[in-house]
């Protein structure tokens, strides 16, 4: 057994049973053997997955692009403001960051000395590989381990208590939230009430368990407000088989609304795989959303190759964008990337601004508005249905 394997197995032996969430978590992030600790390559053709990212590097330079609108507002709005915050969650290697900066650098130079690149990356090795991606920006970027030791180093010292730092630019994330942990919820038929899944231990394997009622954890409460005000009211419930399935996660929410108070006046914006609140219910969804990822193959054999495979389940985008909203947030787009993507080539295109963009090749192999094969076999990647542009999901809020 791996010594993951049995790091999980000695913090269920004292109830027998965990909560998907810690199990979650551990598979993923816990210290030296978790997934996301030990594969530095996981995107990309040689990893367990493709992301936008790991398609080339069009999709960094477009999320410059609008970037650097987003910061050109701000400044137009506040002239008296001489530095902006561009802060990235979850820089996976830093290949983005690095596209980013490129292209800020090539094409908004005096922007890019304005700006403060931040990195939130609580895994001291994930770090490390991101510095080596990003050596030549190395002055440019800085890495917090999270929202409150960012917040530790821009609080005024002269009143600590009720200073807030002034954030302002944008902050996000590609392909995070939908790796942060879950909670699993059946629907008990007959009881007509949820229960939680939790793991066991089963000899040398690892198997769904019931957590016990006489336990109930507080998501039931928040699953049930839920239920009755927002996704699934009386009637479905009535009709729900015994057994559907379906994933909720406060840790997404917490960390939204604590992305949202750090942000004084900008964007904070994700892209991940997600559906609404009504999608979550849909007939195609019985077993919830909750994935693995191994060598390119999606499996539901969620339990097994513990540290060796991704895990993954939807956003409820209707729950994100409640949380941004509820402090004061307000909700500028929710759309695919396709959609998104294509508004900014549009605007480029509007301003004459795409050869800048995506220059040429200067061997001739680039069309005169400065595509190049490549680049347009990326775009249509990026935002064809059939491959990115419709699994994931853009949410853009704004204070």
């Amino acid at each position: 057994m791996s010594p993951l394997s049995e790091i999980i197995r000695r913090e269920a032996a004292p109830s027998g049973v965990l909560t998907f969430a810690r199990f979650m978590e551990l598979a993923l992030y816990c210290p030296v053997h978790g997934y996301y600790e030990t594969k530095k390559d996981n995107p990309g053709r040689q990893g367990d997955f493709y992301t936008s990212v790991s398609v080339g590097e069009l999709f960094g330079q477009l999320l410059a692009f609008q970037f650097a609108e987003w910061l050109e507002e701000i400044k137009t709005l506040n002239p008296q403001l001489s530095t902006f915050n561009l802060i990235e969650a979850g820089a996976h290697d830093g290949r983005l960051a690095k596209d980013i900066l490129a292209w800020l650098q090539s094409n908004r130079p005096e922007l890019l000395d304005q700006i403060e690149y931040w990195i939130i990356e609580p895994s001291a090795r994930r770090q490390e590989w991101q510095g080596e991606t990003l050596r030549e920006f190395a002055p440019r970027v800085r890495w917090f381990a999270d929202f409150q030791s960012l917040l530790q180093e821009r609080t005024c010292h002269s009143s600590p208590v009720t200073c807030h730092p002034p954030l302002r630019g944008v902050i996000f994330s590609n392909e995070l939230l939908d790796a942060m942990p879950v909670h699993r919820l059946g629907w008990n038929a007959q009881n007509k009430k949820w229960f939680e899944w939790g793991v066991a231990v089963d000899g040398e394997k690892f198997v769904w368990a019931r957590l016990p009622t006489a336990f109930p954890s507080s998501i039931f409460h928040l699953l049930a407000r839920r239920s009755e005000a927002e996704t699934a009211p009386s009637s479905l419930l009535a009709v729900l088989p015994d057994g559907y399935t379906i994933e909720t996660c406060p840790a997404a929410e917490s960390w939204w609304r604590e992305a949202a108070g750090i942000l004084e006046r900008g964007k904070l914006m994700t892209i991940d795989y997600g559906l609404t609140s009504d999608e979550l219910f849909l007939p195609s969804h019985p077993r919830g959303t909750l994935r693995a990822y191994f060598r390119h193959h999606a499996s539901d054999d969620i339990l097994a190759n513990v540290g060796e495979q991704d895990l993954t389940a939807h956003v409820n985008f209707s729950a994100i964008q409640a949380a941004g909203e509820s402090i004061g947030l307000r909700t500028e787009m929710f759309s695919t990337q396709s959609q998104f993507l294509t508004r900014i080539l549009e605007k480029t295109l509007r301003e004459k601004s795409f050869g800048e963009l995506v220059a040429s090749k200067s061997d001739g192999s680039g069309s005169e508005d400065g595509w190049t094969p490549a680049q347009a076999r990326q775009f249509q990647t990026l935002t064809h249905p059939e491959h990115l542009g419709r699994a994931f999901r853009v949410l853009v809020q704004s204070r």
